[in-house]
């Protein structure tokens, strides 16, 4: 089920609500037979693009905070930790979920007019 916040980010590019589920795009070469990152000087132009999808998933998020929600998620890399700490700051893990829709199930077994 698609929240609020995620149809209005894909609404503006899909790109950047991709930044923000699955983390920061890294442009990666081969040297060696290794994989390692790729410079900035050669990176294509759609290399680019998609690296600007955390730069623009942060500007949108931290520019929709409170300042007390901002200094929360300041110290964060890249959206994809900002979003999992908000998240988890207003949902909570998904234990505490799980918890709480099961006392909420009791809740509503236990539930006597």
């Amino acid at each position: 089920m698609e929240n609020k916040d995620q149809i209005v980010i894909e609404f503006i590019d899909k790109g950047i609500w991709d930044a923000i589920v699955n983390g920061p795009y890294t442009p990666k070469c081969v040297v060696d037979n290794k994989q390692v990152d790729k410079p900035w000087s050669e990176w294509t132009d759609e290399e680019r693009r998609r690296v600007e999808y955390d730069c623009n998933a942060k500007n949108i998020i931290t520019s929709s905070l409170s300042m007390d929600e901002f200094f929360r998620v300041s110290q964060c890399k890249n959206a994809k930790e900002m979003w999992d700490v908000l998240e988890v700051t207003h949902e909570g893990t998904s234990e505490v979920k799980r918890a709480r829709k099961h006392a909420l199930i009791q809740e509503y077994e236990l539930f006597k007019m």
